[in-house]
């Protein structure tokens, strides 16, 4: 019977956490970057919100 290449294994596990990671990271920034983000979008409601609950 063969005997498991253990090494080969983590290093394909490290290197798709790296590539997710990255992806990530890559994602983060085109929605920072981007004009009219979810993120941008989100505050605004948070804001009226809190304006319209002190009336």
């Amino acid at each position: 019977m063969a005997k498991t290449n253990f090494q080969y294994e983590k290093r394909q596990r490290e290197l798709e956490k790296k590539k997710k990671a990255e992806e990530k990271a890559r994602k983060k920034a085109e929605a920072k970057n981007a004009p009219g983000g979810d993120e941008a979008e989100d505050t605004p409601d948070e804001d009226e919100g809190a304006e319209a609950a002190p009336e």
